[in-house]
């Protein structure tokens, strides 16, 4: 049972690893044995993150610059992967944005810029990732980012660009993996509550709000609380689990 959730030696990419929730994960990955490509816009930043991790932890971390929403940037980006890493065993589809315009007013460019980076990124770089597994001929795990906010409405925030992407993934993660099972690859996806990263810790005014409608005696997340969910589906804990989402959001969901 000890070995079956074991990452260790299992290389692959996470998306916007530059920062936040991605650079947490990064780090657990590398920590757990794991060699992990940082994927993220800001090639700077994430070459930084890169270094830091790999001077922690002794593993092979290397950083990508890639804009996911291009379906060329993000082939290239796989192709120089494949040059350092050769093979590839998971893929973290975990770059993400929100505005908080209300639906009468967003535009129409700035509601399509959330879904490109949440929704249809995901799909580029989950495609991306499972054309080498199925070509590779061993499989692999792919593991999306959604939200809470994918099965649910948040309040008092406006985010209906947000949900509607994030509902998008849950429901993309479900018909790739059917369709893709058959390669031995396995999709799953994590959706995360109020996770007290720094943009919602500065939305201290909405916190009681939040707070009000969890379970009592339960709280807001921290990054370490979702760490765990990512690393299941990627080890062979997780080899009979496809087409799942996990929801980790302290039980906002249940009221």
């Amino acid at each position: 049972m000890k070995n079956i959730f074991s990452i260790e030696g299992k290389k692959g990419f996470i998306t916007g690893a530059a920062q936040g929730i991605g650079k947490e994960l990064a780090t657990a990955f590398a920590e757990h044995g794991a060699d992990v490509a940082i994927v993220d816009m800001n090639l700077e930043l994430a070459t930084q993150t890169a270094k830091e991790i790999a001077d922690k932890t002794g593993r092979l971390v290397k950083a990508y610059q890639c804009n996911i929403t291009c379906d060329d940037s993000v082939n290239k980006m796989m192709a120089d992967y494949l040059v350092d890493f050769g093979t590839i065993d998971y893929c973290i589809n975990n770059a993400g944005i929100a505005t908080f315009d209300s639906a009468m007013d967003i535009s129409a460019s700035d509601f399509k810029k959330v879904v490109d980076v949440d929704l249809n990124g995901t799909f580029l770089t989950a495609r991306a990732a499972a054309r080498v597994m199925r070509d590779q001929g061993k499989g692999g795990s792919i593991v999306s980012t959604a939200s809470m906010s994918g099965s649910l409405v948040n309040v008092p925030q406006t985010i209906a660009n947000y949900c509607a992407a994030k509902a998008g993934v849950i429901q993309l993660t479900k018909a790739l993996a059917v369709e893709w099972v058959k390669y031995g690859i396995r999709v799953n996806c994590v959706s995360p509550g109020y996770m007290l990263t720094d943009l919602v810790a500065a939305l201290g005014d909405m916190h009681p709000i939040w707070l009000s409608k969890l379970p009592e005696g339960s709280r807001l997340g921290y990054p370490e609380d979702i760490l765990a969910a990512y690393i299941y589906f990627v080890c062979d804990a997780s080899k009979y689990a496809t087409g799942s989402d996990l929801i980790v959001d302290g039980g906002y969901n249940c009221l």
